[in-house]
């Protein structure tokens, strides 16, 4: 299990290390335009009629996955998944 741990440490890092600099910075860019970009599909969702429903929701959750992904590659959140479900 030590080494599961340890594992997952070293994955961490080499996270951290690639997602410094102006890649960073650029990351950090997009996923703020990303979360934008949601809150606004969100609010259209609120407004939109009915037939236009499935497809914004598929909007919003690939712009979710997009925005959970990019998030790990800062290595901002481990677990990502459970917080998402409540957890």
């Amino acid at each position: 299990m030590a080494e599961i741990i340890k594992f997952a440490e070293i994955q961490e890092a080499r996270r951290k290390a690639r997602a410094r600099g102006p890649e960073r910075e650029n990351l950090e860019r997009a996923l703020e335009l990303m979360r934008e970009n949601l809150a606004a599909v969100a609010a259209e969702l609120v407004h939109a009629p009915q037939v236009e429903h499935a497809e914004l929701i598929m909007r919003i959750e690939r712009l979710v996955a997009m925005i959970r992904y990019g998030m790990r590659m800062l290595g901002e959140t481990a677990d990502s998944g459970s917080r998402a479900s409540g957890g």
